[in-house]
């Protein structure tokens, strides 16, 4: 769940803003910002939350599918199958007479013996069939709720101009917290990740703006 809050809240803080400030440099009309912001906002809350439900699935069904062929590769070639295990363990630091034992008792069990090489060889755990929809209202819900942090400005300010300046003010407030909360949860530097991600957002704000100005001054 907070890696899909992380996928949706910094997308939501980062594509809205961006938006809302291309427009800003292009239109006069704060209804205008508002209007296409909140389009801008279902559209990407729906199509993240679809590709967090596809992701979920095929994740899915990608463990299936690889289950599927151990089972078939044990019934069909199970001399090549223990020697893999014992290749395994042999890594694994554990000797040979250990070893010996440990594929016997491994391979007595079609079903213990398949888990031990998807996880072991293939580095795959079971996922949850009902996570799909669950990352998809995670995400979809995350990204909606950042986007309305930057868009939020343009409902109490008269020109999309004032509206910009409140917007960056709070979006970059917001980005520097999320940056820095979102390091310290998976241990990187703390500052460097608020900058970071302080820093995405202002790029691609910035870069929006100029291209909207250019285009409006052709």
């Amino acid at each position: 769940m907070l890696q899909d809050i992380v996928i949706g809240l910094s997308d939501g803080l980062t594509v809205p803003f961006a938006l809302a400030a291309g427009l800003s440099g292009a239109v006069q009309s704060s209804g205008l910002v508002i209007t296409a912001g909140l389009a801008e906002i279902v559209a990407g809350s729906i199509a993240m939350g679809l590709g967090g439900y596809l992701a979920g699935r095929t994740e899915v069904e990608h463990y299936d599918a690889e289950l599927k062929r151990e089972y078939q590769e044990v019934q069909d070639v199970p001399h090549v199958e223990r020697a893999e295990v014992d290749e395994l363990l042999t890594e694994m630091g554990l000797s040979e007479s250990t070893r010996h034992q440990a594929v016997r008792e491994l391979t007595a069990d079609p079903d213990q013996w398949v888990r031990f090489m998807m996880k072991y060889e293939l580095g795959l755990e079971k996922p949850d069939p009902s996570q799909a929809p669950k990352s998809a209202f995670t995400i979809s819900t995350a990204y909606a709720v950042g986007g309305l942090i930057p868009l939020s400005a343009y409902f109490v300010t008269d020109t999309p101009a004032e509206g910009l300046l409140w917007s960056a003010v709070i979006t970059l407030v917001c980005l520097l917290i999320f940056g820095y909360l979102k390091s310290r949860m998976t241990g990187q530097p703390p500052v460097m990740g608020a900058l970071k991600m302080a820093g995405v957002g202002a790029l691609a704000a910035g870069a929006a703006f100029l291209v909207a100005r250019l285009i409006t001054q052709e």
